[in-house]
């Protein structure tokens, strides 16, 4: 799987957009040609025009299509900085890696460090422990492929359950069909506000308006994660953080913008 003519400045980067535009404007600036995937029209505004980037939209549903991708483009270096919980994606990305013995850097965001009586760290969805839930209000913020099955296990343990849902067709069509009832669900993407105003975001008033006790969220170290984090210092809301899957040991693994980038440098001069 090795006949196809590699370019050696073709880079490939799967990211959003907390991650992304930070690494492509460091990538761009070692005049590397840059090729994005991002999920929808929304993200890839996030992304500055330029002649040697190029972003693509929509998503790529089997490995078949990604070895494609590869070979059409020419790409010689995979950056994997997808969400840290988007498992699938980050498996076939590993095996078509495999298959043309190419370069693959995991961009893996820090992990949880803060240590707070009311934040929490669970193993699983279904792993909030300790506490009385009987007639709670429990927010979850996990996004949509799991919702309806951890909302029935916690609302089946007495919680009343709301959720918190992006702004995408595949989510709100999935939270629409989830056991959750329409008027405890609130869609809309993270407000980008400063952490001292943390009081004046939307997903503040949310909590107080419908008297949050506990939030369910998902350890991805993102921008998301710190409003939760925000919002339980300033509340008495105690946060539960679903702990990421464990990063996969035999791929190079970035934790910072900076380590990544010195990794590739080292790649294009030695």
């Amino acid at each position: 799987m090795q006949n196809y003519n590699k370019c050696h400045e073709n880079v490939w980067i799967l990211s959003g957009t907390y991650d992304g535009p930070v690494l492509v404007k460091k990538l761009l600036d070692l005049n590397y040609v840059v090729f994005v995937s991002v999920v929808s029209y929304r993200a890839s505004q996030a992304y500055e025009e330029n002649s040697k980037l190029h972003i693509f939209t929509g998503t790529l549903s089997n490995e078949d299509e990604i070895r494609s991708f590869i070979e059409k483009n020419r790409i010689e270096i995979i950056i994997d900085a997808s969400h840290p919980f988007a498992e699938e994606i980050s498996k076939k990305l590993i095996n078509a890696s495999n298959k043309f013995s190419m370069t693959l850097i995991r961009y893996e965001r820090n992990l949880f460090k803060k240590v707070d009586k009311r934040f929490q760290i669970v193993s699983n969805l279904h792993g909030i422990t300790g506490v009385d839930l009987q007639n709670k209000n429990l927010l979850l913020a996990i996004g949509s492929r799991y919702l309806d099955g951890t909302a029935k296990f916690y609302m089946d343990l007495g919680a009343n359950v709301f959720a918190r849902i992006l702004s995408t067709p595949e989510s709100i069509s999935r939270a629409f069909a989830s056991c959750i009832k329409n008027t405890n669900l609130a869609i809309l993407n993270p407000t980008k506000i400063k952490e001292k105003n943390i009081e004046k975001s939307i997903e503040f008033d949310i909590c107080q308006y419908w008297g949050i006790d506990y939030i369910l969220c998902r350890d991805s170290g993102g921008y998301p994660q710190r409003l939760w984090e925000q919002i339980s210092l300033s509340t008495k809301i105690k946060l539960f953080l679903y702990k990421r899957p464990k990063i996969n040991e035999s791929v190079l693994n970035c934790t910072n913008c900076d380590e990544l980038i010195n990794s590739l440098k080292l790649k294009k001069f030695n």
